[in-house]
């Protein structure tokens, strides 16, 4: 089996504890300090950005709920400027009114790594077709498998 990214996929149990806090406290800070309403949920919990140290403080954070994405809907939960999103994302809204997600170029780079390193897991590689039978409308689907087989050299 051929292994996509060797830094983080053979890492130590240690160190994927270690990456995990790292990318939890920044991103805590970041909603912190950019969405009001995760702002207002953190300190009703009794918590700021110091409260979460480690990986093992997930817990204490307050779950977002899909009910909470839709009284935000359209942009209410976004953490960087309008200026800084490359693509908007949202649900059928069949069951209700839809949620959004947008992506700055950087989600799309990690998106995209992420779904190459899963094409290559399932065992792909730059000799196989890969078929994307997700739509490629508002829904996430097909456009995340579609920048993975790109980035992994299948399309």
């Amino acid at each position: 089996m051929e292994i996509w990214n060797r830094h983080f996929e053979c890492m130590n149990r240690n160190g994927i504890k270690h990456v995990q806090s790292e990318r939890l406290r920044e991103t805590v800070e970041r909603v912190y300090f950019n969405v009001p309403y995760y702002r207002n949920k953190m300190q009703e919990a009794g918590l700021g950005p110091e409260s979460i140290n480690t990986i093992d403080d997930l817990s204490r954070l307050p779950f977002t709920t899909k009910h909470d994405l839709r009284d935000n809907y359209p942009f209410g939960l976004f953490a960087v400027p309008m200026s800084e999103i490359v693509r908007v994302h949202a649900s059928s809204g069949t069951t209700g009114k839809p949620t959004v997600v947008g992506y700055t170029r950087n989600d799309i780079a990690t998106w995209s790594e992420v779904m190459a390193r899963t094409l290559t897991s399932a065992g792909a590689n730059r000799n196989d077709f890969i078929q994307i039978a997700y739509g490629y409308g508002l829904f996430t689907g097909g456009l995340g498998l579609h920048y993975g087989g790109k980035r992994s050299g299948h399309l």
